[in-house]
């Protein structure tokens, strides 16, 4: 009863009824030293609904001594014994789904449908995939003939530093803190400032999981305070980000002369390139999902579409009718496919990039306007899904990150054409080939400049696989046995025999 009441307890502010959300540190619900906090927004309504602490260095302060603590505690408990507390809260995140899908929905703005189907579901599997894998983590022997024999150890590091982003909350907030505490790690993290309620919400089900005091720490607030904070920190030896590609330069400023270790996920402008050979009705609905799918705020949606000239009217003709289609619609509604956009401020920039691509010469062939809705979303942040067309590849349009439900699409000739306009960008996270032709997938698939390359599919993924990109969309690989690795170091053992 008492973490539910962490949950519903409500101030007066502006005469309005507000929920309070509170710090998770040293297995407590706390307010922040400051007795400051910070308006949450609900992106389909334009109002408040939450306050969130305001955070800074004390926080972060008492946030990280807690951690250091539980370490010598957390970092020798049996892996077997680990494991089942890790399996304890995605147990437990499974069986408050509900509650965590319209949380997620409210804060972020997506269709509830789509928190149902893949953040909520997708945060329990990453407890559950690293509760399990650290069961099967295993280290190298190297024997030198009849000389010595050589084993590795894997040691947790101390104290992990984990920021997240906005646009999947629970789910890439879960997807570090599951594998740096699976190794053995304490945390210390921060979720977005814009949607923090589900991982005040995964604290509530830590402290029911009987995760010990300290071992994970969840403190609330701006990036310039409690991000730059945990960064800087010198007793926080490893960070691990995901986020805008600038805010990841500004923290390996800072950390990398203190040599932390450092992963870096960052921004993405994804080429989706198409064939003529392509299976094209899978194509059709996939292309569609891959452009706005929450409202194209996914890291890894394809934002540059490239057509073989032979289909390009074809192509158009369809993905235009097809997105004319989509309903904008209040996101708490089961029918909702496309919701809010997270902010006022994320709306206008993604409309400034429309009328950059107006001025650039584009063509606007469907959407390229914010929506009004009626009754409760008259307020909300909504944006039309917009297809443009006829943009120079090297283009600002085509080169910059725009992060919403904005793609532009372009007819090409030859295999060499389009690979030169995939890779043309400074950024390399992810990709997606549409061909029936087995040696083109093998081409591009070396060829592409990514640290994804989907053929005939999007998003589709496995949790033993690496994640991550090149050039500026990050530095460093997460998931599967990449993560652990990332958060223990290595020890060579030599013992000589003879």
């Amino acid at each position: 009863m008492q973490k539910e009441a962490a949950f519903t307890e409500k101030v007066n502010v502006h005469k309005t009824d507000l929920l309070v959300l509170k710090n998770y540190i040293n297995g407590e619900l706390v307010a922040p030293v400051s007795s400051n906090y910070i308006d949450n927004y609900n992106p389909s309504t334009g109002k408040i609904y939450a306050l969130i602490p305001d955070s800074d260095e004390r926080d972060v302060e008492s946030a990280a001594k807690a951690a250091l603590d539980a370490f010598p505690i957390w970092s020798t408990m049996p892996v077997e014994k680990r494991s089942k507390i890790l399996l304890r809260i995605a147990d437990l995140i499974e069986k408050n789904i509900e509650k965590l899908c319209k949380a997620e929905s409210v804060d972020n703005g997506k269709p509830i449908s789509l928190a149902r189907n893949m953040d909520i579901p997708r945060a329990a599997a990453n407890f559950h995939f690293y509760g399990t894998a650290i069961l099967h983590y295993a280290s190298n022997a190297h024997a030198m003939e009849d000389t010595a024999i050589n084993y590795t150890l894997r040691n947790p590091i101390g104290v992990a530093g984990c920021i997240s982003p906005w646009n999947l909350p629970l789910y890439l907030f879960t997807w570090k803190i599951a594998p740096a505490l699976a190794a053995g790690n304490c945390v210390v993290a921060k979720p977005s400032e814009i949607t923090p309620t589900t991982a005040f919400l995964l604290s509530e089900l830590c402290i029911e999981a009987g995760l010990p005091k300290g071992v994970l720490n969840i403190v609330h607030g701006y990036g310039h305070k409690v991000g730059a904070t945990i960064t800087a920190h010198p007793k926080i030896p490893v960070i691990s980000f995901t986020g805008g590609t600038k805010t990841g330069a500004d923290i390996a400023r800072v950390a990398a002369p203190m040599f932390k270790k450092l992963s870096l996920e960052l921004g993405g402008k994804n080429p989706v390139m198409i064939f003529a050979d392509c299976n094209y009705d899978e194509m059709l609905k996939t292309t569609l999902r891959s452009s706005f799918a929450n409202q194209g705020q996914i890291c890894l949606c394809g934002s540059r579409i490239f057509v073989e000239r032979s289909i390009y009217e074809k192509f158009k003709t369809d993905f235009v009718a097809k997105t004319k289609k989509l309903q904008v619609e209040n996101p708490a509604l089961e029918s909702s496919k496309m919701g809010a956009v997270v902010s006022k401020q994320h709306l206008e920039k993604i409309i400034s990039y429309v009328e950059l691509a107006k001025q650039e010469g584009g063509q606007v062939l469907c959407g390229g306007n914010s929506i009004k809705l009626d009754g409760v979303c008259a307020d909300g942040w909504f944006m039309a899904p917009t297809i443009i067309e006829g943009l120079p590849y090297n283009c600002r349009t085509n080169q910059e990150e725009i992060f919403g439900p904005v793609v532009t699409i372009t007819p090409f000739d030859t295999e060499e054409e389009v690979l030169h306009y995939a890779n043309s960008t400074n950024y390399g996270l992810a990709s997606v080939v549409w061909t029936e032709n087995l040696t083109r997938t093998h081409k591009f698939a070396q060829a592409i400049h990514a640290g994804i390359v989907w053929v005939n599919c999007w998003l589709l993924r496995d949790l033993r696989t690496p994640f991550g990109g090149v050039k500026n969309s990050g530095v460093g690989r997460e998931g599967g046995f990449e993560a652990l690795d990332f958060f223990t170091e290595p020890k060579n053992i030599c013992i000589r025999i003879k």
